[in-house]
């Protein structure tokens, strides 16, 4: 579910690439499947959005693990599974004490799992388990922990609604205005031009759903907006990177037209970051 901002989607092949290279049909029905989903949890009981989060780190997590596999690299797996499990849900009830407690038992956990490899690549492998549990159950908390709140509801509209709108922004100046290469050597499809777009769409965007659904001012929701287009943005960047380094296209085959799971979450996971900090500060 992440956002393909600053000009462009990921670079995945598809059957019936747009002018960006992506199968813009899939990926536009996708979307709204997945976005349909959230809304109904949304408006029924809110905590079945948690659910949702579950699952979502549940497979980004073995796809993340896949992908580390296929270039000689082994992840924990299941230490990271059932830990990002218990870092995920310990966060509805105890917030960062139960989230935070979780994730160092295991970190824990995924040092003695590796015990049984030897000293051979201990490191390398260590390091990869702790950045997947990281990454994704520690990240996605912060997602999870924006629907506590009585306006739970409303927060959550407004870190979804920023990095579509980070996403969409992006992806319609990226293709109709990308001239100058944002990072070429990292993801050549997205622009300074897409960035802005992404930022326009997010500030306004930002700007409204924080007045409107949570009381804030409209400069915090400004504020918040930015700060959404540059996490996502950075997220995106990063999972290029780390694709690039393992020598694949994508982290999966599960979504027509965008790739695995985790080549959606990639920007949504350190924008829930920024989201509950920011939204902790604005309207606590």
């Amino acid at each position: 579910m992440g956002a393909q901002v600053a000009g462009g989607p990921a670079d995945a092949p598809a059957s019936k690439p747009s002018r960006a290279g992506r199968d813009l049909r899939a990926a536009i029905l996708v979307g709204v499947g997945l976005g349909a989903v959230i809304i109904a949890s949304l408006l029924t009981v809110k905590e079945t959005f948690i659910a949702i989060v579950a699952a979502a780190v549940a497979v980004s997590t073995w796809e993340i693990a896949t992908a580390f596999k296929k270039a000689g690299i082994n992840v924990a797996f299941w230490p990271a599974l059932i830990g990002g499990q218990a870092i995920l849900w310990l966060s509805w009830p105890l917030e960062r004490a139960g989230m935070m407690t979780a994730f160092v038992v295991t970190v824990l956990v995924c040092m003695i799992w590796r015990f049984r490899g030897g000293s051979d690549g201990y490191l390398r492998d260590l390091s990869a388990s702790v950045f997947t549990v990281a990454y994704v159950p520690l990240f996605a908390a912060f997602a999870a922990m924006l629907v506590v709140p009585d306006d739970g509801v409303g927060r959550v509209f407004a870190f979804i609604v920023g990095v579509v709108l980070s996403d969409v922004g992006g992806y319609a100046a990226g293709v109709f205005l990308g001239k100058h290469p944002m990072a070429p050597t990292i993801s050549p499809k997205k622009s300074w031009e897409g960035f802005a777009g992404s930022l326009t769409a997010g500030v306004v965007g930002g700007a409204i759903t924080v007045s409107t659904l949570l009381d804030g001012q409209w400069w915090q929701g400004a504020l918040f907006g930015a700060a959404l287009v540059v996490t996502a943005t950075a997220g995106d960047l990063v999972e290029s990177l780390i694709k690039r380094d393992l020598g694949i296209k994508d982290m999966g085959t599960l979504l027509p037209g965008h790739g695995g799971l985790m080549d959606r979450m990639d920007s949504l996971l350190p924008s829930a970051v920024a989201s509950w900090l920011l939204l902790h500060l604005f309207v606590p």
